[in-house]
Parts: structure tokens; C-alpha cells; sequence
């Protein structure tokens, strides 16, 4: 029986929502209906060929649903258990693995190469990020699916499988942002939303969201932004006013933008730190000179997944969840059918809302 999916039949083409058909799960597979899946701006970067992925292809990368069978070998989830997709599945037998750095395991994302399912009419499909979460259902590796904590909405959980763990991580992992310091995010689209949300859970004095959109103002301060500042060439120094002209301790970049990323550097402390999460083509080139690294003694660094380990992170978010600490629902801006992901992708290009999210 064929389920509905957003097809992406080449790079850059219009999706294309249509029947598939998936095969029953293998050894060491699972087959999972989806309640949610959530629109990541990564789907728009798979989608006009900023990250390069197989096509055809499912994208989704960010979703939950429950068990519906399980292959031989699967002991860890069972039939009708409700589950947190993991697109990025650690092999623990890398270089990356062996040092415990799992969101850079370098075999990740080799199931994106292997044909998972087939439309209607034969043609082979891959499962964009692994996962495949913009279909009604879907068939994944075991390791790609994890249990969901007790007392977590199905549906909002959603985004825990990037978007939170994202936020949260750059936050906690990356940038280690202690009680008391200064925060700046720039971007407060889904990931931003986050990452405001875990700055407050981390005891930041001050949070300073900065975006284009003035519509965003309110969303931002929902999450937990004490300041919002509108995007442009005079951002760090409206920073540094707002900190006794010494800029934040921490920047969090979540946009993937070179104006963006040089604006956060110039708005972090002498000594502090700044994170980027956004992820940039690669014709955005961000420009330094050998003085200003001297003098400002800043660290600058990527993050890839909030440097997480989502086996280890997810019961952590969870139980924030439960404590009323993290707020997934306030992420989330729009609620759409699958037919509603190209205008979702519009959206984000011109820089609108939240977190987009198709709920089945």
C-alpha cells in the first residue's frame, strides 16, 4: 500500500507530493509512522543544492512517530512505541566515534546513498538526511531511531530531533554558556527559537536576539530574549551599547550568512566566544585579519547538531520538557500539510516565522 510523500526529483526542482511505496523492515530496520515532521532550513539547502544529497530523494530530517514493525535484530523499540528520529546516527568505529565526538562521525549519513523506497511507478528514491521524514510513513536504520521519554507530546517531538538539540546544544556543548554570562543569537527562526529557550534554561543575565524581521520581536522574547535588536550594519555596536560597550560573552550564530557571522564575532567580548550553527554556502566567505585575532583573543568556532549526542541529550530535553522549562510548542509558528512545505521553503527565504511543522 502506497503512503504520501514530498518527492524532490532533482536538485532544485519543485517537490513533488506523491505515492511511495517501502519495503516491510529489514534486519536491523524500522518502519515508523510519522506524527510530525518539522521544515528545517537544511531541507531548503538539500533542495537548491547548498548540501548535495542522491536524488531523487525524501527530505525530513527532523520528525517522530511511532513504531510500526521492527526487523530481525531490533530489540531497543518495539511495535507501538512512540519514537525521536536521529538523522545523524553515530557508527562508533570511526576516528571521530573513537574520541567520543559522535556529531562528526564520518559515516553518518551513508545511508542517504542507499535506495530506501520506490514511487509508484518504479523510480528509485533516497532518504534525503537518512530519515526521510516528509512522508507519511518511513523505513529507517535502528540506529537512526530513538525512544521517546515519558511525558513529551508526540507531535512536538518532533523537534527535538534537531532543531532543540541544535539550540540546546551550541548552548550547553559548543559555546558552554555558564550562569550569569551574556548572550546574543542571531537568526530566531526555528534553531534560534532554541537556542534563546536553552540560554535561558543555562542562567544567561542577558539575552539579546537579532534578526531582520521586526515580526519576529515577539516570538523572541517569548523564548527568553531580554533585548531584540533589528539586523544591520550597526548590530555590534547596538550590542556593545546594550553591555557597557564590552560586547557579549557569547555569540550564537544561526543563520550560515558571512554578514551574519562577522556581525557575531564583532559583537562578542574580548576573550569571549563565538558559535556558528547557521550553515553557509560556500561562496560566504568570512574575512579576518592576523591583528584583530591577536588582539581580540575571541574563540570562533562551528558547530555541526549542537555537538550532542542525541542517546545522551534527548532524556536531558525531555525532562526539561516535563519541568515546563523548554516549551517545544513555542517553537513552532505554523502548522501545515505536506502539501504546505514549498511555501513553508518560501518563508524562511524571506526570513518569516518559526518553525514550520507538518503534522500528519
Amino acid at each position: 500500500m502506497a503512503v504520501r510523500a514530498a518527492v524532490l526529483p532533482a536538485i532544485g526542482a519543485p517537490l513533488e507530493i506523491t505515492g511511495i511505496e517501502l519495503p516491510d523492515p529489514g534486519p536491523g530496520q524500522v518502519r515508523v509512522r510519522l506524527a510530525a515532521a518539522g521544515v528545517c532550513h537544511s531541507d531548503l539547502s538539500l533542495s537548491n543544492g547548498t548540501m548535495r544529497v542522491p536524488v531523487p530523494a525524501v527530505l525530513g530530517h527532523e520528525g517522530a512517530g511511532t513504531v510500526l514493525a521492527v526487523g530481525e535484530g531490533v530489540t531497543h523499540v518495539g511495535e507501538g512505541d512512540p519514537v525521536v528520529l536521529n538523522w545523524a546516527p553515530s557508527c562508533g568505529r570511526c576516528h571521530a566515534c573513537a574520541l567520543g565526538e559522535v556529531w562528526l562521525c564520518a559515516n553518518a549519513l551513508n545511508g542517504a546513498a542507499e535506495v530506501y523506497a520506490r514511487t509508484t511507478d518504479g523510480t528509485e528514491l533516497h532518504p534525503g538526511l537518512n530519515v526521510a521524514a516528509f512522508a507519511e510513513e518511513t523505513v529507517v536504520s535502528a540506529s537512526c531511531v530513538l525512544p521517546l521519554p515519558k511525558g513529551v507530546p508526540l507531535v512536538d517531538a518532533a523537534l527535538l530531533g534537531c532543531a532543540v538539540l541544535t539550540g540546546y546544544g551550541a548552548v550547553h556543548h559548543s559555546a558552554k554558556v555558564r550562569g550569569g554570562e551574556t548572550v546574543a543569537v542571531f537568526g530566531a527562526g526555528g534553531v534560534g527559537l532554541a537556542t534563546l529557550q536553552s540560554a535561558r534554561i543555562a542562567g544567561a543575565s542577558r539575552i539579546i536576539a537579532v534578526d531582520v524581521s521586526p515580526e519576529k520581536e515577539e516570538l523572541a522574547r517569548a523564548a527568553g530574549a531580554t533585548d531584540y535588536v533589528l539586523a544591520s550594519e550597526n548590530t555590534p555596536r547596538e550590542i556593545r551599547a546594550l553591555t557597557g560597550k564590552q560586547g557579549v560573552d557569547v555569540s550564537v550564530e544561526c543563520v550560515g550568512r558571512a554578514v551574519s557571522i562577522r556581525a557575531a564575532w564583532d559583537s562578542t567580548r574580548r576573550g569571549g566566544r563565538t558559535t556558528v550553527v547557521g550553515i553557509g554556502g560556500k561562496d560566504q566567505e568570512v574575512t579576518f585579519n592576523a591583528l584583530e585575532i591577536f588582539h581580540w583573543g575571541r574563540t570562533l568556532s562551528g558547530c555541526v547538531y549542537g555537538n550532542t549526542d542525541p542517546a545522551r541529550d534527548l532524556p536531558v530535553l525531555a525532562e526539561h520538557v516535563r519541568e515546563g522549562r523548554l516549551d517545544l510548542s513555542a517553537l513552532v509558528t505554523e502548522r501545515i500539510a505536506l502539501e504546505g512545505i514549498p511555501a513553508a521553503f518560501e518563508n524562511m527565504l524571506a526570513g518569516k516565522g518559526g518553525r514550520a511543522l507538518v503534522v500528519f
